[in-house]
């Protein structure tokens, strides 16, 4: 049909499941719910029991309201005690994961009865949208306070934090980086090669030409997601990297990604192993098996969907009885899981670097429209597992769409073939916190402000608050800051590839955050930026060594194997457990889940031999057709090691 979208304003989809017992019982409540359970997203799905009127079905809800949380008393009264009450209960009701030093920061903002913000004091109570968005921006997702704190251990305080030491690495050896530490990946120096692009935006022909070819490599861990719920949390962790790929620099092209597994033992029905023990697990958390089932799933389909072969990775189990800093027994293991996505990808030469971002840019949204989805994922996976409420947890999970992101990487793929005529200024991925992280993130990176209207973001829930719209985190959007003088042509390319934008602002040399509500005619956000991502009291930690017990290896293995007493059959039984422990076995599943050979430029991936057997070390890709010339991508972590030695895990990974 031609001229749809001017005779159809929406569509649905719903799903019918016809139930049948072998007895012909009706269901009961329980069964009833626990199948509802299985065949449903409850956050995107509802479940009827009959065929629903069309105005169910399309009813527009209305808009909820904007809310404040009263700071101040009656008549504006300021009692910094009572105003720290108020905050101390929003912060718990909002999943906002506020620590203490950032309570007291935000009365003294708001209130202003403190010295940290004196002379800047607002003197009127916060809006939800202002104090959610304060908690995604400053949480430990995106501001890594913990990798930034001082540490004082047994008494000395260390000269280094933990990212210091990390990024020590590249000051020691910076030869062949290009970028690091400074972007959503980081950039290394690659060889010439050959490209195949359009060379001009009006006709699109493809040429053949030879340059630089740089090498962009990410990786980043999707753990709390993927605990609540395996497959969307693992699909949105390869999602989320793959943008931050293609958000280098002023854009880039995602190429080959890896997902790696950390899970507590799997204790499969009827497969339990015998080093395996059932300590339990949390109720809020997906098991093990499931993880392992779903997760890489996940991983796989987005990879896919999206045109991106997953090349490398790894699996590991480790969930046991360890000796204590008091001499009783300690559980170390993963029910939080690590869900580990990475890749590399490639970028022009003369897009490594951000430009900056002049006043009067536009600020446009690019990708698919906001939904209830995803709400406080930055603070919700900053929290102490568990200490969020098992509702505030599930909103925090994403869900994925990878033909969206697929669409927005063509736009991107469209601007970065133009080389030094490409439009975009600056660029960010939409992820943890959603727009109200990364649209204030792109122009404070520049010491600028910006104004932008709230119903100029496009949504598909039109009963959402300004604090939803805002703050929530559905999958594959990017920020990007393009000049009032180049829309235009960026419109035309969006439309090609039928990309869903919206502009949604501009960039102001005043370094104030203003966000408009022409709908409900407020103003949700009225924040200078100094307050929004001004610096609490730096964190420090104060610890000290502890020095359990260890016991030494029985190199007998008797002690491990009481019941047999034949040296040989102490060696074949403890090899038969080695080679079924997940770390060791096959890998096969979770290979031939997703295809390889997508994009055409992988020459390793991980079956290697005349038989195809998992255990490549390293995945290959050439960096275009027709060269000699690749990149390799390896993957190495030993966890369990730590708890005897935290720098021989680190050498065990390294090495």
């Amino acid at each position: 049909m031609c001229n749809l979208k001017h005779h159809v304003q929406r569509i649905e989809r719903g799903q019918s499941y016809l139930i049948r017992t072998k007895d012909g019982h009706l269901l009961t409540e329980q069964e009833y719910k626990t199948i509802v359970g299985l065949v449903h997203d409850r956050m995107t799905q509802d479940v009827l029991n009959v065929v629903p009127a069309e105005k169910v079905i399309f009813k527009q809800g209305i808009p909820a309201p904007l809310a404040t949380v009263e700071l101040m008393g009656k008549d504006q009264e300021r009692s910094p005690r009572e105003a720290r009450e108020r905050l101390v209960t929003a912060n718990k009701d909002l999943g906002l994961a506020l620590a203490d030093d950032e309570i007291d920061y935000l009365v003294a903002a708001f209130v202003g009865s403190s010295k940290l913000i004196s002379d800047s004091c607002l003197v009127r109570n916060p809006t939800d949208v202002e104090l959610f968005m304060f908690a995604q921006v400053n949480s430990e997702h995106c501001r890594h306070k913990i990798f930034g704190a001082d540490w004082t251990i047994d008494g000395e305080k260390k000269p280094n934090s933990l990212f210091g030491m990390i990024k020590n690495t590249h000051q020691l050896h910076p030869e062949y980086t290009l970028s690091a530490y400074s972007d959503n990946a980081a950039v290394l120096k690659g060889p010439k090669a050959h490209r195949f692009a359009p060379l001009s935006s009006e006709n699109n022909a493809y040429t053949l030409f030879e340059e630089e070819v740089h090498t962009v490599v990410k990786v980043e861990t999707h753990n709390h997601p993927t605990a609540v719920s395996p497959f969307p949390g693992a699909a949105t962790g390869s999602g989320g990297e793959i943008r931050d790929e293609g958000a280098t620099g002023i854009g880039s092209k995602p190429k080959a990604g890896l997902t790696g597994f950390t899970v507590s033992n799997l204790l499969i029905p009827g497969h339990v192993q015998p080093w395996e023990t059932d300590y339990g697990k949390p109720s809020h958390v997906a098991s093990a098996l499931d993880i392992m089932i779903q997760g890489p799933l996940g991983g796989a389909a987005f990879n896919n969907e999206f045109g991106r072969p997953a090349i490398t990775g790894y699996f590991r189990t480790f969930l046991e009885a360890v000796p204590g800093p008091n001499g009783k027994e300690e559980i170390r293991g993963f029910h939080k899981p690590i869900m580990i996505a990475g890749g590399l990808g490639t970028i022009r030469p003369q897009h490594v670097h951000k430009n900056k971002i002049q006043p009067g840019a536009k600020l446009i949204v690019l990708g698919g429209p906001c939904m209830l989805i995803g709400l406080g994922g930055g603070a919700a996976s900053s929290m102490t597992s568990g200490e969020s409420s098992a509702s505030l947890d599930f909103a925090s999970v994403q869900r994925d769409n990878p033909e969206m992101q697929r669409r927005c990487q063509q736009v991107i793929d469209a601007c970065t073939a133009l080389a030094d005529k490409n439009p975009i200024q600056s660029i960010h991925d939409v992820g943890a916190g959603g727009l109200c992280n990364a649209l204030p993130e792109i122009v404070h990176d520049c010491n600028l402000g910006a104004k932008i209207e709230l119903r100029n973001v496009n949504s598909d829930d039109p009963s959402m608050s300004p604090m939803e719209i805002w703050c929530n985190e559905s999958q594959e959007r990017y920020v990007l800051a393009i000049g009032p003088e180049n829309i235009e042509a960026f419109k035309a390319v969006c439309e090609r590839e039928r990309c869903p934008y919206a502009i949604v602002g501009e960039a102001t040399a005043e370094e104030r955050l203003v966000l408009t509500d022409n709908l409900l005619g407020s103003t949700p956000i009225d924040l200078p930026m100094s307050t929004l991502f001004g610096k609490p009291p730096k964190m420090s930690r104060v610890i000290t060594t502890l020095n359990p017990t260890r016991h030494a290896f029985d190199s007998s293995l008797k002690s491990y194997l009481p019941s047999l007493t034949q040296a040989s059959e102490l060696v074949m039984d403890a090899a038969h457990r080695v080679l079924r422990l997940p770390s060791v076995a096959s890998k096969s599943f979770l290979i031939t889940i997703g295809d390889r050979t997508i994009t055409g430029l992988v020459d390793r991936d991980q079956f290697v031999g005349p038989w195809q057997v998992p255990v490549a070390d390293v995945a290959v890709t050439a960096t275009s057709l027709g060269v000699s010339v690749g990149e390799a991508m390896a993957m190495g972590e030993r966890p369990p090691i730590a708890l005897i030695s935290a720098a021989a895990s680190a050498r065990m990974a390294v090495g």
